[in-house]
């Protein structure tokens, strides 16, 4: 039997994942933090988490299980992130954005390389049903010519929420990268992206509204517009020489030819999209298993893909270095 997995948080996300861990016949041991989180974790899963200062917590283990699942606070990530690691794990899977700034970032890196420990991000909707259906199609039609992305979020929803001021003065990175994430992949490796930021919300005075485009290595052009301050959603355009596949929402796909204005729905196999959290399982078992692995960046990817994320936030430029 495999040894038993480190599942690190207690809140709505880590419900989620043991919905999809005891689906997988998996064992899991949860490190929680407050009790009512606790109470609410066990009420849904019949699991009791542990609650208290994590090092107190790990210290009554008698060792760190070697696979270790966090999903904390995105404030609180990174450090936790580091922690596990510096205990013994030896494979962690990190919710995304795994840190909120550079610095974080590099601790990361920092603890991957002195210990080994090998830190994978999880961006969930890298394994959606449609994102999959995109990648064979793009498949079939010889590649990717260019990519339009938005990445729009309910501001004033999201204000209202009583987040922390530093999540929500990182709220690109901590929810608005999902989008990102997706969009880049699709493509591989940028050289060049170049942005405008402009205006602001009163929970995000730094930008409100962002454009911008970027170059792929293989050539692939992007570009991106997104409006805080406004309504919107999140979508992704992907062109190929044949079609236009369209996700908006991420979970859906719709897809114009040569032939026609008209958008068409396709009918996806969603599989296990169906049962839990879209992308969710497949992205645990990609962890797992070892299998689409390409798609679960490591924290050295993570890093290198950092400066081009701080690009489009800030409306700066990137160039990569060679």
């Amino acid at each position: 039997m495999p040894e038993p997995i480190l599942l690190v948080g207690a809140g709505a996300m880590a419900i989620q994942y043991a919905r999809v861990l005891e689906a997988m016949g998996r064992e899991f041991v949860v490190l929680g933090r407050g009790q009512e989180s606790a109470d609410a974790f066990r009420a849904e899963t019949g699991v009791t988490p542990t609650t208290g200062p994590l090092g107190e917590q790990l210290a009554t283990l008698a060792a760190v299980p070697d696979e270790v699942i966090v999903t904390v606070n995105a404030m609180h990530l990174a450090e936790v992130t580091v922690a596990v690691a510096r205990a013994g794990a030896k494979r962690i899977l990190v919710e995304k954005p795994a840190a909120l700034d550079a610095d974080e970032v590099q601790s990361l890196l920092d603890v991957a390389s002195g210990t080994g420990a090998e830190i994978r991000v999880a961006y969930n909707r890298r394994f959606l049903a449609s994102v999959i259906a995109v990648r064979q199609m793009i498949a079939e039609d010889g590649g990717v010519l260019s990519v339009k992305f938005d990445f729009s979020e309910p501001a004033r929803r999201i204000g209202a929420m009583g987040k922390p001021e530093r999540e929500l003065d990182a709220w690109f990175f901590a929810n608005s990268t999902h989008v990102v994430d997706l969009a880049f992949s699709f493509v591989g490796p940028v050289d060049l992206a170049a942005g405008a930021v402009v205006g602001g919300v009163d929970w995000h005075p730094a930008g409100g509204v962002f454009a911008g485009f970027a170059r792929s290595v293989d050539g692939a052009l992007l570009s991106w517009h997104a409006n805080w301050a406004g309504p919107g959603r999140w979508g992704v355009e992907v062109i190929t020489p044949e079609r236009r596949l369209i996700l908006r929402p991420l979970e859906g796909l719709s897809v114009q030819d040569h032939s026609s204005f008209a958008e068409q729905v396709v009918d996806i196999d969603l599989g296990p999209d169906a049962e839990f959290k879209p992308g969710l399982y497949r992205q645990v078992q990609a962890f797992l298993t070892g299998e689409e692995s390409e798609h679960l960046p490591d924290i050295a990817e993570h890093a290198r893909q950092w400066p081009l994320y701080e690009a489009v936030c800030t409306g700066t430029v990137f160039r990569r270095e060679r």
